[in-house]
């Protein structure tokens, strides 16, 4: 079939959206120390913004706690006031070699807070996945009328992409209420 090339690259880029939704959720605080919450922190360094991550360790050895562990000691106050900026609601202390980060319980509020975070960062990626299929529809369609493929084979593609798009569109709805529950648990 002459469509099956564009059908694969339709799914290929729903794939890469489902995992770039993973990473932003990975974000989104749940009362468990993970270290994706800060990994991503930029922190000036030597005159330069650093993500934490390029520049330390960072390990949860507890539920509650997460551990930075910097490759040059030097850093660790540019790290604590990096994290701080973050504006993350969470209070490092430093040790002289580690960093230390207790993770405090989410209150009710701000559960529900991060549950609407985790909704809209879904509903985006729901969008970008139909307009994926918005632009593919255009594409068999101009084939059809460029005389490419015929009716048939235009209509057989539009309900294989819409499968596809379901299929896709599922993942991202299980996976915010999968999200929601993280967040949600006390």
């Amino acid at each position: 079939m002459v469509t099956a090339p564009l059908l694969t690259e339709a799914e290929s880029r729903m794939k890469k959206a489902l995992e770039a939704l993973k990473r932003e959720m990975s974000t989104i605080r749940t009362g468990r120390a993970t270290p994706s919450l800060v990994e991503n922190v930029g922190v000036d360094y030597y005159g330069v913004t650093t993500p934490l991550n390029q520049m330390a360790t960072i390990t949860a050895p507890e539920a509650r706690l997460l551990v930075v562990q910097p490759w040059d000691r030097s850093a660790l106050p540019s790290i604590e006031k990096g994290i701080l900026k973050a504006n993350l609601g969470l209070n490092p202390s430093s040790d002289g070699a580690v960093v230390r980060i207790p993770i405090p319980q989410p209150t009710e509020e701000r559960r529900r807070e991060y549950v609407k975070i985790a909704k809209r960062q879904a509903e985006e990626f729901k969008v970008e996945v139909r307009n994926f299929r918005r632009d593919l529809i255009e594409r068999l369609r101009a084939m059809e009328k460029n005389k490419e493929i015929s009716q048939d084979d235009n209509r057989r593609s539009q309900e294989q992409l819409q499968r596809i798009t379901d299929s896709y569109i599922g993942q991202i709805d299980s996976l915010a209420a999968t999200k929601e529950a993280e967040v949600m648990e006390v």
